[in-house]
């Protein structure tokens, strides 16, 4: 005797159906779109970004160039000393000499907080002495500077004077004008600490006592320490 056994219908969960081809295809596009959006913002974002810096960079730069302090230049406008053509004159000469300071800077100042000035032969140093007063310079100013050495500040001995007379009776002498300043930049209300310079300037004296033509009006090198 066989039991015949009603088939039941078993209701399938939906969750366990399978996802239609169109509705995958439709949440991939959507995730591509997605990211594709969220790909462009951030390049957006770079590309802003980097053009913000770079327009930094370029002012900085700009900035830098037109403020970035340059040294003074320093020229020799006219040296000559007395005496040369008498054999005691080491006694009574003097030397006497003139130099330009030039601050090259389009919009910094600067302030000289003391002048020097040296005068040296064959590297001996025969007088030195106090140029100027503490002073401000403006920007694309020239100052001129006078000095003069006498003694006591100027101290030449008898062979001294000698090895200059030979020297002149072959043509020239040579000396070498050293200014020592100490210095500080002034841009707008900023002020830099202090700088020491020093201007190296050689000189060739002819047979009157005068600067020669060739040396008249040279640049001296400027550096600093």
């Amino acid at each position: 005797m066989h039991n015949n056994v009603d088939s039941l219908p078993v209701r399938s969960n939906p969750s366990t159906r399978p996802i239609s081809r169109h509705h995958s295809a439709n949440n991939i596009v959507v995730h591509r779109v997605k990211e594709s959006l969220t790909t462009r913002v951030s390049k957006l974002i770079c590309a802003i970004f980097l053009s913000l810096l770079l327009c930094l960079g370029i002012i900085t730069f700009i900035l830098w160039i037109s403020l970035r302090p340059h040294r003074p230049r320093v020229h020799i406008r006219g040296f000559s000393i007395s005496g040369l053509s008498r054999p005691d004159g080491f006694e009574t000469s003097h030397i006497s000499f003139k130099i330009t300071a030039h601050n090259p800077n389009q919009n910094v100042g600067i302030y000289y907080d003391s002048m020097e000035g040296s005068v040296y032969y064959k590297e001996k140093r025969i007088g030195s002495t106090k140029l100027t007063n503490p002073f401000y310079q403006d920007p694309k100013n020239t100052s001129w500077v006078d000095g003069a050495l006498r003694r006591p500040a100027m101290a030449v001995t008898k062979d001294r004077w000698m090895e200059m007379e030979r020297d002149r009776n072959q043509g020239k002498i040579v000396f070498r004008l050293e200014v020592r300043s100490v210095i500080r930049f002034k841009v707008y209300t900023w002020h830099s600490k202090s700088h020491k310079m020093y201007a190296n300037c050689y000189i060739e004296i002819g047979w009157d006592g005068m600067l020669l033509s060739g040396t008249k009006d040279k640049k001296c090198p400027v550096y600093f320490t």
